[in-house]
């Protein structure tokens, strides 16, 4: 049996090839630094996007968008901002985050969720 961040890692991989399909271009998965953990980084055009991807097998346990709740942004925004740093990317970078979230089978991008 699969545990949590394996399972993790499957979506994931799902989400960045979905993403993928898209036009996005992934630059990093699973990025961690001191501020936090960020699923995926990619770049959609010229946007610098972080990507959090949230799956659920069903909605017993509510939308997996909904996972992504305001304790969770601000994790995500303080890692965001230590890539943009330890990377030297200036202010002048256009950034947005975007929410994966995977029910089932079916994929849903939410762009610029937060």
């Amino acid at each position: 049996m699969k545990n949590n961040r394996e399972i993790g890692t499957e979506y994931e991989i799902i989400a960045a090839d979905f993403l993928e399909k898209s036009g996005y271009k992934i630059l990093e998965q699973n990025y961690r630094n001191k501020m936090g953990e960020i699923d995926l980084i990619a770049m959609d055009e010229k946007d610098l996007v972080f990507i959090e991807v949230k799956y659920r097998k069903s909605l017993s346990k509510g939308d997996p968008a909904e996972a992504v709740n305001y304790k969770k942004q601000i994790r995500i925004r303080n890692a965001a901002r230590g890539y943009l740093y330890f990377s030297h990317l200036g202010e002048e970078t256009s950034c947005r985050f975007d929410v994966v979230a995977i029910l089932g089978q079916e994929i849903r991008l939410i762009r610029d969720a937060f």
